[in-house]
C-alpha cells in the first residue's frame, strides 16, 4: 500500500512540475516521418534545417544530416587529416544535441564533383534511411561545392525508385519529396519560400547545436569575414553573440510572411520572428497542401 501510493504521489508530482513549466510528454508516432537533410559541409544542414530537425526530434521523428566533404579545407590555421577529424567530432556533438544521425563522407572539401560514384553515394544514404523527405542545397550558389551538392542530389532524385540503378540497395516505393534550403542569390532565379515554419521558439536551441561547430562559427567564418576579433572569448558571450546573427538570418521578409500566413493564418504569422524555409523541387513527388501538412506536422492543422 505505502508503495503504491508512493508511486502516485511521484506521478502527481511530475504532473504538476510537468503543467508549470514547459515540460511535454513526446509521443513517437505510429509511423515516424524520415528526414534526411543534405548538404556540402559539416555545418551545411544545421544552418538551413537544424530548427526544423529539433522540431522533428522532439515529435518522435527521425533526422539524418549528411555532409558530403569532410570539412578538411574550411580553417585558417588548420587543414587535412586533422581538420577533418576535429569537424567530424563536431557533428556528433551536433547529433547529441539535437537528438539526429550525423554522417560525413570523406569528400575533400573544395573539391566536390558531381560525379556517378558521388550520386550513387547520395542513393544510398536516401534509399537506406527510407527516407519521405529530402532537404539539400539549390544549384545557384557561391561554393561550387554547395551547387554540386544540389546537382548531385537533383541527380538522384528520379533514380532512388529505380531498381536497376543501385541495385544491391533497395529502391524506394515511392518518390521522397524534395526540397532546397533558404539562400539569398538572386541570379538565375531567386528563392521561392513555398513553405516557412517558425523556429521562434526553436531558435536558441538551434544554437546550442551551432555552438558544436567550434571551428566554423567562432573561428573560420568570423575569419572569411575580417570579424575575428569581435567574437567573445567567454562561451556565454559567445552564443549570444551567435545567436544574434541567427536572428538576422532567420529574419522575415514580405515573401517569407506572405507564405507564412498562408500556413499558420494572418494573426500567428504577424507574430514570427525566426523562420526556416524551404522551396520545393521541381524533381521528385510534387506535394499538395495537405500532403504539406502531413510531411510538416508542427504546422497548425
Amino acid at each position: 500500500m505505502y508503495n503504491r501510493m508512493t508511486l502516485s504521489m511521484r506521478f502527481l508530482l511530475l504532473l504538476t512540475l510537468c503543467l508549470s513549466t514547459t515540460c511535454t510528454f513526446a509521443q513517437t508516432p505510429a509511423t515516424p516521418l524520415r528526414v534526411i537533410v543534405i548538404g556540402a559541409h559539416p555545418d551545411d544542414c544545421d544552418l538551413g534545417a537544424g530548427g526544423v530537425a529539433l522540431q522533428y526530434s522532439s515529435m518522435g521523428h527521425k533526422v539524418k544530416f549528411v555532409s558530403l566533404t569532410n570539412g578538411d579545407a574550411g580553417h585558417q590555421d588548420m587543414g587535412g587529416g586533422e581538420l577533418a577529424q576535429r569537424r567530424y567530432k563536431e557533428t556528433q556533438e551536433v547529433a547529441r544535441r539535437l537528438g539526429i544521425t550525423y554522417d560525413v563522407l570523406d569528400n575533400h572539401d573544395g573539391e566536390l564533383m558531381p560525379t556517378l560514384e558521388n550520386r550513387l553515394a547520395v542513393i544510398r544514404k536516401i534509399r537506406e534511411w527510407k527516407a519521405d523527405l529530402v532537404i539539400a542545397p539549390r544549384t545557384n550558389d557561391y561554393h561550387p561545392d554547395h551547387r554540386n551538392t544540389g546537382i548531385i542530389v537533383q541527380d538522384a532524385a528520379y533514380l532512388v525508385i529505380v531498381p536497376n540503378i543501385l541495385s544491391s540497395v533497395p529502391p524506394l516505393a515511392k518518390n521522397p519529396v524534395f526540397l532546397y534550403f533558404r539562400d539569398g542569390f538572386q541570379r538565375p532565379n531567386p528563392f521561392r519560400p513555398d513553405i516557412a515554419i517558425d523556429i521562434t521558439e526553436t531558435l536558441a536551441k538551434k544554437v546550442e547545436g551551432l555552438d558544436a561547430h567550434m571551428s566554423q562559427f567562432y573561428e573560420w567564418l568570423p575569419w572569411t569575414r575580417q570579424d575575428l576579433a569581435n567574437v567573445p572569448k567567454d562561451p556565454t558571450e559567445r552564443k549570444k553573440w551567435l545567436l544574434a546573427a541567427m536572428e538576422k538570418r532567420s529574419s522575415v521578409t514580405p515573401e517569407i510572411k506572405a507564405s507564412l500566413e498562408k500556413w499558420y493564418g494572418q494573426e500567428k504569422a504577424g507574430k514570427i520572428k525566426s523562420v526556416e524555409v524551404f522551396e520545393i523541387c521541381e524533381y521528385g513527388r510534387q506535394p499538395g497542401p495537405e500532403e504539406i501538412r502531413r510531411l510538416f506536422p508542427m504546422l497548425p492543422r
